[in-house]
């Protein structure tokens, strides 16, 4: 099975353009690296964009790009993907830097484009004014069909399950990272959060000083999460999307199934698990989320 290695970029739409730009670069950092009378491409350095903004009539989040492992012949894929009975569109230069990339929809309707090649921006990581964090982390979703929703990603895309929090919220990779999609029970298929990858606590910090001087609240955090044990903030873009900041996730070892140790670890070697203490598996520190937040 031929299995995507990492996320690459989300895309939306947003009935404020203007206003999303600035939020993504002004104050997250991100830098403009191309525009058209359609679109703005926005990079966080390690590749050409990271968050792609189009104009339209609500704010939702469309669409997500993964790469493939270098060398990986597209047809190939494309054939592995239709195997599944899923339509699938080959698209030639249809964004910046990806000559060539494979469109299909997952199960909850959000666009996938998954290529394996593109052309770098070139823009050094971490030296923008903003925030400027190291690179997209991940996305969550909120699922009508959550079971459908995990099926597709590990059976289709080829992610494993990290860790599920009860029965409702499923934490899933494609990488090292402990999360790259995020799925959660939901009464309607939307975008729940973006989160970006920040250096460590000390970059947490500059970033919630950075968000005070825009009267940018916090929405929830800073909070030490169980699942993943990163250090995270949330708060809401231009649109009201909540933008999470962490650091500190677990990495997996993959060879031995279980995460590199941390000091903040449950147990010792620590692997996936189904966490019935939901308050722990949230937020160790002890603050729940604002009611509502998970929806």
């Amino acid at each position: 099975m031929i299995k995507v290695s990492r996320i690459a970029h989300a895309a939306f739409e947003t009935p404020d353009l203007s206003a999303q730009v600035d939020h993504y670069t002004r104050v997250m950092g991100l830098t403009l690296v191309d525009r058209d009378s359609e679109a703005a491409y926005l990079s966080a350095g390690a590749d050409h964009h990271t968050v792609v903004l189009r104009a339209g009539g609500g704010a939702a989040c469309h669409a997500l790009g993964f790469q493939l492992p270098a060398g990986t012949d597209l047809g190939d894929y494309q054939r592995q993907i239709e195997a599944h009975g899923i339509k699938t569109r080959r698209l030639s230069d249809s964004q910046p830097a990806i000559a060539d990339l494979l469109a299909f929809e997952d199960s909850k309707g959000t666009r996938v484009e998954v290529f394996a090649r593109a052309e770098p921006a070139g823009v050094p990581v971490g030296r923008q004014p903003g925030i400027a964090p190291n690179k997209l982390g991940h996305v969550a979703f909120n699922a009508v069909d959550l079971n459908a929703a995990v099926k597709f990603y590990c059976d289709v895309l080829g992610f494993k399950v990290s860790d599920w929090m009860g029965d409702f919220f499923a934490f899933l990779r494609c990488g090292a990272d402990h999360h790259t999609i995020n799925l959660v029970s939901g009464k309607a298929n939307k975008m729940h959060h973006i989160a970006f990858e920040l250096r460590d606590w000390t970059h947490i910090r500059d970033a919630c000083d950075h968000l005070a001087h825009d009267r940018i609240a916090l929405v929830w955090g800073p909070v030490r999460h169980g699942i993943g044990h990163n250090i995270s903030t949330y708060h809401r873009n231009a649109d009201g999307q909540i933008i999470e900041l962490f650091c500190e996730l677990d990495r997996v070892n993959e060879s031995l199934d279980i995460y590199e140790p941390r000091l903040t670890h449950q147990t010792f070697p620590q692997g996936g698990q189904t966490w019935e203490d939901v308050l722990l598996a949230a937020n160790m520190w002890g603050s729940p989320p604002p009611e509502g937040f998970l929806d």
